[in-house]
């Protein structure tokens, strides 16, 4: 598709490493490390296209929020009310694309209603503090229901989940349930907190479908999980029933079909595999979806094209890029630059 590209983000921080945004078109295979007006050596751990409006592209940083309008060409800084905050996630509504929604750390969520020239900040969480780790909480991805647009949900690396019934004027916590699962050794993991209910707490990523009312999907530490009420109670895929690989790291719906889901599994945030699965009824049951590419790392995150159906694409954490352009059929492997850090942020547009 002309004009198309893909964008990676880089983490900050790693010696010897550099952090910050890279685009490749579509069709070639050189990356561009993208710098006009941003930060030098920031960490990148968002980027959102926006799905209707070719070029218009949102990231998601340790200094901030920022937003490009010719397919990153150029960036300008979004008027968060704290414009440096550490940026993990940013959603476009998924009926109404006036209005964003920004999760930052420590936990908190921004929302603007005018396309991104005005930002506030929404009602603190005051999420129990249940995991104490070695780093701050944060907001790994927010989704809106497109069933019930003012129904928002997060999740929280690691702090579960919660969810918003008003746009996020309040919050509420969404995690007990998942504590539950806890009870079942299987599901109990400690690495680095005070407690064994840290995995169930690990929260990555989640989504929703217009094909699944109500229903919110979880991809954390101990795999992939569904509630179909709301968030008041969970269960659990079973995506092992279905793949070696059960740790979720990413989870997406595709924006052509609402009974699509992708999904970037592995065995542990530190491995040497990863791949790419596709649910094709709601979360189901789930098959590998790439193939003849072997990820050397853990598979962080996945990213279909909001405007080709035929385009889905993979990052590993060392910067294997994978992607497809013909809907799965063959797969190309296309490296981030030598020296770039830790990549933990995909999208296509």
């Amino acid at each position: 598709m002309a004009g198309s590209h893909v964008y990676a983000g880089a983490a900050r921080g790693m010696e010897g490493k550099r952090g910050g945004l890279f685009r490749q078109e579509v069709g070639d295979t050189r990356w561009e490390f993208l710098a006009n007006g941003l930060p030098q050596d920031i960490g990148v751990h968002a980027i959102t296209p926006h799905p209707t409006e070719p070029g218009v592209v949102y990231a998601g940083t340790t200094a901030g929020a920022f937003v490009s309008t010719d397919h990153g060409g150029k960036w300008q800084r979004l008027a968060l009310p704290d414009p440096a905050a550490d940026v993990w996630s940013i959603t476009i509504h998924p009926t109404n694309p006036r209005t964003l929604y920004a999760g930052i750390s420590p936990p908190g969520v921004y929302r603007s209603d005018d396309g991104g020239d005005t930002w506030k900040k929404l009602a603190d969480p005051n999420l129990p503090p249940r995991v104490v780790m070695s780093f701050a909480c944060r907001v790994m991805r927010l989704a809106v229901d497109p069933n019930s647009p003012d129904d928002v949900y997060a999740a929280l690396e690691a702090g579960g989940t919660m969810r918003s019934r008003d746009r996020g004027e309040t919050w509420e916590d969404c995690a007990s349930d998942l504590i539950r699962f806890c009870e079942d050794p299987k599901y109990r993991s400690r690495i680095v907190s005070q407690t064994e209910i840290e995995g169930m707490l690990d929260g990555h990523a989640l989504t929703t479908s217009a094909a699944a009312p109500g229903t919110v999907f979880l991809a954390n530490r101990m795999g992939l999980f569904r509630s179909a009420d709301h968030g008041e109670s969970w269960q659990d895929l079973e995506v092992g029933r279905f793949s070696p690989l059960t740790y979720g790291r990413d989870l997406r719906t595709s924006p052509h079909d609402p009974n699509v889901m992708f999904a970037a599994l592995s065995p542990a945030f530190s491995s040497h595999d990863g791949g790419i699965f596709r649910s094709r009824d709601v979360g189901r049951t789930w098959e590998r979806f790439d193939h003849g590419v072997k990820a050397e790392a853990t598979m962080m995150a996945v990213a279909a094209h909001p405007r080709d159906p035929s385009q889905v694409y993979g990052v590993s954490k060392t910067g294997q890029v994978f992607g497809t352009q013909d809907g799965g059929k063959s797969w190309s492997e296309h490296r981030l630059p030598e020296g770039a850090g830790d990549c933990y942020a995909l999208a296509c547009g």
